[in-house]
């Protein structure tokens, strides 16, 4: 019985040596002092070693020394005593005249059946490509981060620029019809340029929505309300944050909405407020523009047909939101409600 324990462990150790022999990644037999017994072909090649005469010398006495790493030594030792196993060790290997290398060591303690000497099978894997890729993609991604936001700083200012330019010609043509397309089209441009402003200055992708439709109100307030005493414009808004195609969809139905209510809700001097209410609830959202004004036409139970209404109706549909329509006596109170589920239709608590 002894004889058939001895042969098992004998022919272990012989597979083993084979084993190492003939991989194609770096492969290390040691036994318990640390002495390679065999070697791969590919680490030899890979960190230029003479095969001959790295079998049987101490893996800390192959090439010049640079496998003499006292922390790799104790953590080998430790392995080879059983109290420990190598599962991700990173030595950087340092040669002369030649480039770092970034190396992820594993070793295991190989167990024959009836005992027999300390071996240990050791793994190098070479990472040293990889890591540099990441390094260049990150660094890529933070040019393009700024690049970015370069970008978003010129849109931004462009935007204001075209927003003038409307505002100058609505107040120059004697058509009442094209000073208001032309005041319309201005208080939409002013509505993107608002988000740009916040993306530009945003650390990520993602808009705080309190300040944003705060600063997209009181832009349209600017440039619609000519007496704030008579009229006002309110936000009220939790602290939550959205994607920017989420916030840009908000903010165009924002606009729109407010732009119909002042043009609708307060005829004749008439004076009243407007309030932008944006509330998560649960998973969903409700966003709601309410208004003190004369109340809607007892012909219709939705907002005015235009444009303004066709775009607020399609960026629902986008967001995966319904519209309601309601007299909130006195006024008109239009909500957007998104259930939850979608997406595309998400916002987050700050």
């Amino acid at each position: 019985m002894p004889d058939k324990i001895r042969a098992s462990s004998e022919d272990a150790q012989s597979l083993s040596f084979a084993i190492v022999a003939s991989s194609s990644a770096p492969l290390l037999l040691l036994d318990v002092e640390l002495r390679i017994l065999a070697v791969s072909a590919s680490f030899c090649d890979d960190f230029a070693i003479d095969h001959d005469q790295a079998v049987g010398r101490r893996l800390s006495q192959i090439g010049a020394g640079e496998w003499a790493v006292p922390q790799l030594g104790a953590l080998l030792h430790a392995t080879a005593s059983g109290s420990a196993n190598i599962d991700g060790y990173h030595m950087d290997l340092k040669r002369n005249g030649q480039d770092v290398r970034s190396l992820v060591i594993q070793a295991r303690k190989l167990d024959y059946r009836g005992g027999g000497d300390v071996r240990l099978i050791v793994t190098i894997i070479d990472v040293t490509d990889a890591e540099n890729a990441e390094r260049a993609k990150d660094a890529l991604i933070a040019e393009k981060g700024v690049l970015l936001q370069e970008i978003q700083h010129r849109v931004a200012n462009s935007l204001q620029i075209i927003a003038s330019v409307l505002m100058q010609s609505a107040r120059r043509v004697n058509s009442e019809e094209s000073r208001m397309h032309l005041s319309d089209a201005h208080n939409r441009v002013m509505s993107i340029a608002a988000l740009q402003r916040h993306l530009a200055i945003a650390p990520s992708a993602n808009v705080s929505l309190r300040p944003y439709l705060t600063d997209l109100c009181r832009s349209i307030g600017a440039s619609m309300i000519h007496d704030p005493e008579r009229i006002t414009l309110k936000v009220r808004c939790d602290d939550v944050t959205s994607s920017s195609n989420m916030s840009v969809s908000l903010g165009l139905i924002v606009t729109e909405l407010v732009i119909n209510a002042l043009k609708h809700a307060f005829p004749d001097d008439r004076k009243g407020q407007i309030s932008v209410d944006y509330s998560p609830k649960g998973a969903g959202w409700t966003l709601s523009v309410t208004d003190d004004g004369v109340g809607m036409s007892r012909e219709t139970d939705s907002p005015k047909a235009g444009l303004g209404t066709t775009i607020v109706q399609a960026l629902a549909k986008q967001l995966g939101a319904t519209i309601s329509v309601s007299d909130s006596s006195p006024g008109t109170a239009v909500k957007v409600i998104h259930l939850g589920g979608d997406i595309a239709g998400r916002a987050k608590a700050v």
